[in-house]
Parts: structure tokens; sequence; C-alpha cells
């Protein structure tokens, strides 16, 4: 049996983490396809257009409906009204009975109602608080009095002409023909001789069902139009953006197989439109992009070719000039004063001029690609004071101190000792060269994953923009300004190129009048990423002074 702790569960186990996932995917997918944004963004749009012209048929044909219904319900009332007036002209005023009467007329009425689809109330018009008398309305069976609105019924509690209003129709059991629900109320007076001249109500209800249906069916035929419709459209926006999209997608790969070195890459070129015409220029740049690269590549082999040929030609004379200068430099002290004097600055520039030959082949070897590394493990601690006991003479003639802070335990690294001594002998170097005889200070510190050393000065600084510059070739932040050191020019650019080597970090910070500080961070083991450094690049003092 496994343990169940062995195999952790995984992180996209639980419901809301797939959740999570799945949203990301899907904004992934949303920021980086076009095509998806313009499908979309169309199908929305054409939403929004079919959603307005629906509403607006929608309301058309719902007002259509319901004035044609009201005019046939409101002519069909006032026809029965004046039927209904034509009769009781014709009654006598003393023979009927006044109930007799009142059923005569609300009768047949109801009866009509019963095979057309409306039901009839007859009312006395007084006022009655606003509510339908029960005891004398006389109506269609079934028929809840409360659909008459209010409104209405005040309208005839004194002598008015025919009148309409919508209403909800409430039964007390089902009517045949006339279902509960919206309708229309029309509403007329009558004047009953056997009531002595009485007023009355006749209020005549019908029903807007068959209306509703019909709006709901022509709302489902909208709908499904509408869906339908938004499917085409989807359909034609995803073929015109694939038309589109699609050799943009082409460019994009070819493009990127271009920058990964591989030039002769091309479009396909097909047809005489818009996109072809952009591929033959894509392919037409690709093309000349290739020969400008080609030339500068041969351009630049042959000025690899060049330096490493003058300088390896050059030791030749220079060993020759050596063995004569350190003659003169042997016997200077029979000389005169001016040729003593020549004597020894001819001595000081050729160990200057072997240096600049030195570093020549060094860079051309780091540009041909030939620089190799002899990797061991080294002890950061233990190099930090060796450069510091290499450069003792020097620092002393520049009146400053270098001075090392570094843990009690081996700070191990693995690196080519002889490339990371002469970084850290640069950096300091360079340090006392712009230390302003000021202390400068070696820091050196390591955890698990990285080993670092850090070079701070407290002399003239950096000026915005020349952390990036100083590791140029030849660069310089003041002309003017002497190498006391003898310096050529490249070493920072060779410690650049070292550091580059192992897969390391060579940074630099600085700021006007506080100095600066340059930190090489290098990884314990060869081929190992380094994601942190274990020494801050600005120094703690200056963010306590900031």
């Amino acid at each position: 049996m496994s343990d169940p702790e062995a195999h952790p569960a995984s992180p996209l186990s639980s419901p809301p983490e797939r959740a999570r996932h799945g949203v990301r995917r899907a904004l992934t997918f949303w920021r980086r396809s076009v095509q998806a944004r313009v499908v979309a963004s169309t199908v929305l749009l054409s939403a929004a257009v079919v959603g307005i012209v629906g509403a607006f048929l929608m309301q058309q044909t719902r007002d259509g409906l319901v004035d044609n219904r009201v005019d046939k319900v409101v002519a069909e009332a006032l026809n029965e009204t004046a039927d209904v007036r034509t009769k009781l002209a014709f009654a006598p005023g003393t023979d009927v009975d006044e109930s007799r009467q009142q059923d005569d007329l609300i009768e047949p009425i109801i009866s009509r109602g019963a095979s057309r689809g409306f039901a009839a109330i007859l009312s006395p018009s007084e006022a009655t608080g606003g509510r339908l008398a029960d005891g004398g309305a006389k109506f269609t069976q079934g028929l809840d009095l409360d659909s008459v609105p209010l409104s209405l019924q005040r309208h005839f509690d004194g002598p008015a002409s025919t009148a309409w209003t919508f209403t909800d129709i409430r039964t007390t059991r089902p009517i045949p023909g006339l279902p509960e629900g919206p309708g229309i109320v029309v509403a007329s007076q009558v004047t009953l001789p056997a009531d002595n001249n009485d007023t009355y109500t006749l209020y005549y209800l019908y029903s807007l069902d068959e209306e509703r249906g019909t709006l709901a069916l022509v709302g489902r035929a909208l709908l499904t139009t509408a869906a339908l419709l938004l499917l085409l459209v989807a359909g034609l926006a995803w073929l015109v953006a694939r038309q589109v999209v699609t050799p943009v997608r082409m460019a994009r790969r070819v493009a990127e197989r271009l920058a990964a070195g591989q030039l002769q890459e091309r479009l396909r070129v097909t047809g005489e439109d818009d996109l072809a015409r952009l591929a033959m220029s894509f392919n037409q740049m690709a093309s000349n992009l290739q020969k400008q690269i080609r030339q500068l590549e041969e351009l630049s082999r042959l000025q690899r070719r060049f330096v490493a040929d003058v300088s390896h030609e050059l030791r030749t004379p220079l060993t020759t000039v050596r063995m004569a200068g350190d003659v003169l430099h042997d016997a200077r002290r029979s000389f005169d004063p001016d040729t003593l004097r020549a004597a020894e600055l001819l001595q000081t520039e050729l160990d200057r001029f072997e240096v600049l030959l030195a570093d020549l082949l060094e860079i051309s070897r780091f540009d041909a690609g030939a620089a190799v590394l002899d990797a061991e493990d080294v002890d950061l601690v233990d190099v930090a004071h060796r450069v510091v006991d290499m450069t003792r003479a020097l620092a002393e003639q520049r009146d400053t101190k270098v001075l090392v802070t570094g843990p009690a335990h081996a700070c191990l690294a693995e690196a080519d000792v002889r490339r990371v001594e002469r970084i850290v002998r640069n950096l300091v170097t360079n340090a006392i060269d712009h230390a302003e005889r000021r202390d400068i200070h070696l820091l050196v510190g390591g955890d698990e994953h990285s080993a670092a050393i850090a070079v701070r000065d407290h002399g003239v600084g950096l000026g915005p923009g020349e952390s990036a510059m100083v590791f140029n070739r030849f660069w310089r932040a003041d002309p003017a300004r002497a190498r006391t050191s003898g310096g050529t020019g490249l070493g920072l650019s060779i410690s650049l190129e070292d550091t580059r080597l192992h897969g390391g970090w060579l940074q630099a910070w600085g700021r006007p009048g506080e100095g600066s500080q340059f930190r090489l961070t290098l990884p314990r083991r060869l081929g190992q990423p380094l994601r942190h450094s274990p020494l801050p690049l600005v120094p703690v003092d200056a963010k306590e002074s900031a």
C-alpha cells in the first residue's frame, strides 16, 4: 500500500484551483488571439444591433396588435350599446317591471358575449364610493367585479361619454372564451325608462390573450432569427478574421525563425492582393537583412582576425624592444637626468603596451568564441585577500586602503580562479583610480545557490545611465581623467566577458558624489541559473543617506 503523503495532491486538484487555472488560460487566449477578439467584438456589436432592431419590431408589433384590438372591441361595444339604446327607446316606461327590464337588457348581451368571447356588467351609475354595487349590478357569472378599474368606475359617477381602458381580467370560475389575464374594458351609459329614467353603465370586458399569444409567437420567431443571424455573423467574422490572421501568424513564425538565426526563411506568396504584397515586402526586407547581417559578420570576422593578427605580430618587435629597454633600464644610473627619465618612461610604457596586447588577445578570443574555463572550487574569500595583496602597492601610492569584509568560513563557487581573480583585480584597480583617497571595501557573501563579491568605493561615483556604459570597451566617464593604475580601458569589458562565461552577473551602481559599487555574482555550480544575489547592489550606507 502506498503512503498517501508520498503523492501530494496536484495544485489543480481542488475545484477553485481548476476554475482559476481555466480563467487564466482563457485570459491568456483572449490576450494572444486577435481572431477571438475580432469575432467576439463583431458578435457583441451585432447582438446589440439585433437587440435594438428586435425591440423596435416588438414594440411596433405590440402597438399594432393592441391598436387593432382596441378599435375592434370599441366598435363592437358601441354597436352593442346602440342596439340597447334602440331597444330601450321602444320600451314602455310604465308597463315593464324595473328588474325585468334590466334582465331583458343584460341577458341577451351576456348570451352574445358567451359566443363572442366577452363579458358584460350592468351597474347603476349613481355614486357608490368608487365601487361596483354588488347588489345592484348584473354581470356574467364567474366574473370578478374587481376586474373593472376604479378609475373607470369613478369616471361614470356622473354623466359621461363612452370610455375604455386596459385591465387585468380576474374570474371566480372559468368563463368560456374569456381567460384570465390582460384585457380591455369599454363602458357606456344607458337610461332605463322603467327606473324613472335612471342612468346605468354597461361594461364590456374583452380579453387580450390572443394578442399576447401572437406577440409571444413573434418574439420566439425574432429570437430564433436573431440566434441564427448571430451564428451566421460569427461564422463570417471567424472566416474573414482567419483569412487576415493566418498570413500574420505565418509572418510571426517566420520572424521568430529569422530571429533564431535561420536567415533563409521566407513567406510563401500566393495571389496579388494586399496580403500577398505584404508577404513580398516582408521577404524583401528579410533578404536585405540577411545581406546586411552577412556583411556585418564578415566585417566582424575581418576585424577580429585583424586584431588577433596585429596583436600576435606585435609580440616579436615588442620582445626586441623589451630587451633593449631592459638593458637601458638596468643602466639608467649612469645616465644624465634627462636620459634617466626617458629610460624609466620607456620601461613604464612597455609594461603598459604588453598589458594592452594581452588584453587585445583576450578580447579576440572572446569574440571568436574560443575562451574556455578551467573550473574548480574557488574560495572567494581567499580571492579577495589575494587581490588586496596584489594591489596594496597601488593603493598605498594613491593613499587609500582596501578592506575585506566577509564570512569566517569559506565561500565556494565552481569557477576559473584565474579569471575570477582578474575580474576582482580589475574592479579593485578601477575603484582605486576613482576612490579619491577614501577607503575601499570588499564585501564577500554567499548562500546555497550563489556567491558574490562587491567592491565599494566612496569616490566620484557614476552619473545617470553610466552604470550601463561603464563596461563598454575604452569607455571613460571623464576623458580628461588620468589612469594612474596603467589600465588599458579594456579591463571592465574583459571582466564582463569572464562573468558571462561563468553564467554570472556583473553589475554596477553609482551616484555622483556618493561613490559606486560593482557586484560580481557567480552560481555555486556552473550551468546553474542565477535568480538572486546574496549581496545587495545598492550599498546599505547609500540607502541610509537617501
